[in-house]
């Protein structure tokens, strides 16, 4: 495989093995726009060949992102987690001899309980927990080789993370010396959790489990034929949002969006992108979304949506010179200022991967961020 193909083939891993939690917004006065408008495209200014897979803003001055850099060095590609203080982004460092491979998911219980989830250089997957001050590497019993997690969500007391054991649904539960791990009865494999609801795909079909009853159990889903979730922004038992993809072929992928409402799922009508990938999703907690991700019809513009009361509107960002395409692969919505961040990476015509931080505000604010 040459370097070129290589790219592009950990193009489309990093783009289908996101996920992301969110903790929920709380209660702010915040504006209600009849849209957002792109803003500006910064970066973390990870080494070069890096990507950022996941964001979380716990406040507008506490916001959290992890990826990778290096992506192209086997000895060199490190898992790395960064944090916006509400002026600059500084590097966080992980008290670990073993060094993670690619951080894919983020979760915080509190401002000094944040978590992160994704590879280890040892063949295991990697759990760091840590704030500020730096990060330890966390490993639960039961885990071992081979096994994967994409998506995690915390809650004070309780950390739940997912991925895939063989060729089924993993779910691992717990915190501090307690923890469990146990398989899903569902074929497949889960990419996010947040709420007691986790999202995925089974190969052929959308894929969600629900945590009720003391277990997860499988709920019914409109029927989708290839489709795949890859995130999940839940507001409450009674509403939440899940977004993905249809696989029909070889480059023939159609963007997906499903819709609970407390008793059923239903398809969400999506607006003239009929080739986009969606990616990650977010909301404000009061029935407004914000969803990420990719659109080759216009693939060096940053792709965003923004969906309430079932309609969506496309938004997109500038083009900007050396820019082939933009990759968005996770989105968070900063309480209080209805601004809305994502995260990603850019390539260059050479091929080059440089992260982003893409910013959108209310149409009406002359915030920067």
């Amino acid at each position: 495989m040459t370097r070129r193909s290589q790219r592009r083939a950990l193009s489309l891993i990093l783009a289908t093995s996101v996920a992301l939690t969110q903790v929920t917004p709380a209660a702010h006065a915040d504006p209600r726009p009849a849209a957002e408008a792109w803003q500006q495209s910064t970066s973390v200014r990870l080494q070069a060949d890096g990507s950022l897979s996941d964001v979380l803003a716990i406040t507008a001055d506490n916001v959290w992102a992890v990826g990778q850099q290096e992506i192209w060095d086997v000895w060199k590609n490190r898992g790395t987690i960064r944090h916006w203080n509400g002026s600059r982004w500084a590097e966080i460092g992980i008290r670990d001899a073993t060094a993670a491979g690619s951080l894919r998911s983020l979760a915080a219980a509190s401002a000094s309980d944040v978590w992160a989830v994704g590879d280890g250089h040892d063949g295991l997957p990697y759990l760091a927990h840590g704030d500020t001050a730096g990060f330890d590497r966390v490993r639960p019993p039961g885990l071992r080789a081979g096994d994967w997690l994409g998506g995690i969500d915390a809650k004070p007391g309780r950390v739940v993370a997912v991925g895939s054991r063989e060729k089924n649904g993993l779910i691992l539960t717990g915190q501090g010396n307690t923890w469990s791990v146990q398989q899903t009865k569902e074929k497949g494999a889960l990419y996010a959790v947040s709420g007691g609801f986790a999202v995925g795909d089974t190969g052929t079909r959308p894929l969600v489990v629900h945590y009720s009853g003391g277990s997860w159990k499988s709920m019914t889903l409109p029927s989708v034929p290839g489709g795949y979730l890859r995130d999940i922004q839940v507001d409450s038992s009674k509403r939440a949002v899940a977004v993905g993809g249809v696989y029909r072929g070889p480059g023939d992928i159609s963007p997906l969006a499903l819709v609970w409402n407390g008793k059923r799922w239903s398809r969400l009508r999506l607006p003239g992108t009929s080739e986009a990938r969606l990616y990650g999703v977010t909301g404000d907690g009061k029935g407004r979304y914000w969803m990420t991700g990719y659109d080759p019809a216009h693939a060096a513009v940053p792709f965003m949506l923004r969906c309430e009361k079932g309609s969506c509107t496309i938004i997109r960002g500038a083009t900007q010179k050396d820019r082939d395409s933009v990759r968005l692969q996770a989105v968070t919505y900063l309480a209080g200022k209805g601004t809305v961040w994502a995260v990603g990476h850019a390539v260059d015509p050479d091929d080059q991967y440089t992260d982003v931080v893409e910013s959108f505000v209310p149409r009406t604010s002359t915030q920067k961020s």
